[in-house]
């Protein structure tokens, strides 16, 4: 697996993100698999959810996948074996979809990629929780968007 830094935003209130999300969708090539990293807490389901941005989106925590017109998104974080991914038969879900969001999924992209429909593109959106130096402020964060080239 090769990353390749595509683009990068600092410094990000949660307000903002709006602003990176029109940029994103600008620099994905559809349909697309992002692979969301960051510790817990960072904010990738908060991300997707302004992704979304339809007010209905549920976290996909404890149902694993949660599903719109043209976005699939998963959280592996309760995944503990590769088999796992198999029985989702993410394969159905992901007929006519745009953008397919995984949260907790760099462990499993080798399997996620033997999964995908073909011509799904391969991102990573790396979130970074910076310090909080302005008090009465909530933290920012650090995004980071990879292409990446997987070698099966």
């Amino acid at each position: 697996m090769k990353k390749k830094l595509l683009r990068e935003w600092k410094k990000v209130y949660e307000e903002d993100l709006g602003y990176i999300i029109f940029e994103l969708k600008e620099s994905l090539q559809t349909p697309a698999l992002v692979i969301l990293t960051g510790p817990l807490g960072a904010g990738k389901t908060t991300f997707c959810k302004s992704f979304v941005s339809d007010g209905e989106t549920l976290s996909p925590t404890y149902s694993v996948l949660s599903e719109t017109d043209s976005i699939l998104h998963a959280d592996f974080y309760r995944i503990k074996e590769v088999e796992e991914i198999y029985h989702l038969e993410l394969e159905l879900y992901l007929e006519n979809k745009s953008y397919f969001f995984a949260e907790w999924g760099e462990k499993y992209i080798n399997t996620l990629s033997k999964l995908l429909p073909e011509g799904f593109s391969t991102y990573s959106m790396e979130i970074e929780v910076n310090e909080n130096t302005d008090k009465g402020k909530a933290p920012t964060r650090n995004f980071y968007l990879n292409e990446i080239n997987i070698y099966v």
